[in-house]
């Protein structure tokens, strides 16, 4: 399998790292980023095929950081593949600019056939 670059803002540690390992077990290459403050710096720096972005973000929301994506004059940036993680199914009703939504707590092979059908 080709490795696949995904960046993953998420400040829950555990979660974080259990998405990374279940990504990262699949055959793709994950960077973790633990908060908002920094995540837009980081798409930009990484510049990841795909970005997995927490909606409740410390210093940032989720939902800020991709309106910003979005509206980079970089049309590659501004065209990442991103997929928001949500507390509740009710949550993602708002999240618009979003490729995909997943509700936590992730089932591996739901997050894994997401992060599939967003790198084709």
């Amino acid at each position: 399998m080709t490795m696949m670059d995904i960046l993953m803002i998420e400040d829950q540690g555990r979660p974080a790292a259990r998405a990374s390992a279940a990504l990262a077990g699949a055959g793709w290459h994950v960077a973790l980023h633990g908060d908002g403050y920094g995540g837009i710096d980081a798409i930009r720096k990484i510049r990841p095929r795909m970005v997995i972005l927490n909606k409740a973000l410390p210093n940032r929301s989720g939902i800020e950081i991709l309106a910003e994506l979005r509206a980079d004059e970089n049309a590659s940036l501004a065209l990442t593949p991103v997929l928001v993680l949500v507390g509740s199914p009710e949550e993602g009703a708002g999240v618009t600019q979003a490729d995909a939504i997943l509700a936590k707590p992730l089932a591996e092979r739901d997050l894994q056939a997401a992060v599939r059908r967003m790198l084709r």
